[in-house]
């Protein structure tokens, strides 16, 4: 096993700190990250097939696993799905894998991509970048675990809208000065 780190885990460790945890975009990730149950993986699949098999891997690997160790994976694939539109096709093909496996209420798959578009929105539009990560990434979850979070903080539903008037103050030249000197 090799000591060097590997750098797409490090920009993606970076991003979390720095724009997830460090502008409270998701409240949850804190704990886990502060816990150390956050698996990160990066897969060199080239295709979405190959893709899916590795989801597919990473799914029954976080379901059997204890939550104490790994309470949540980022599953990073730098070589397949760049272009976001297809990485948001390949949603679909995430959230039947889920249930193919039935999965469904056990796990969920969360999506962010350094292109990330919300649906009625402009390309550079801010907001958008609540879910922009540095490489195309999917978040495999624990329903249990959202739960959980949700229980201590009540009020999960105004997430969302408190991240996008968090965007809106930050700006764009807020948003690049958080990766300054990364």
């Amino acid at each position: 096993m090799s000591s060097t780190p590997d750098p797409v885990i490090e920009q993606t460790r970076d991003w979390l700190v720095r724009a997830v945890i460090g502008l409270n975009l998701c409240p949850f990730a804190k704990a886990v990250h502060v816990k150390q149950q956050i698996r990160y993986v990066v897969t060199d699949a080239a295709t979405p097939e190959a893709l899916a098999d590795v989801l597919r891997d990473e799914l029954t690997l976080l379901r059997d696993a204890d939550p104490a160790q790994i309470d949540t994976t980022l599953l990073i694939h730098p070589q397949v799905l760049a272009d976001f539109l297809d990485y948001n096709d390949f949603l679909d093909v995430a959230d039947d894998l889920v249930q193919d496996m039935d999965l469904d209420g056990v796990l969920q798959v969360a999506s962010f991509h350094p292109d990330y578009q919300f649906a009625d929105s402009e390309p550079e539009d801010i907001e958008n970048y609540s879910n922009r990560s540095p490489y195309p990434t999917l978040h495999l979850l624990r329903e249990s675990s959202i739960d959980r979070a949700v229980e201590a903080f009540p009020e999960a539903e105004g997430i969302y809208e408190t991240n996008m008037e968090t965007l809106r103050r930050l700006g764009h030249a807020g948003w690049r000065k958080l990766f300054e000197g990364a």
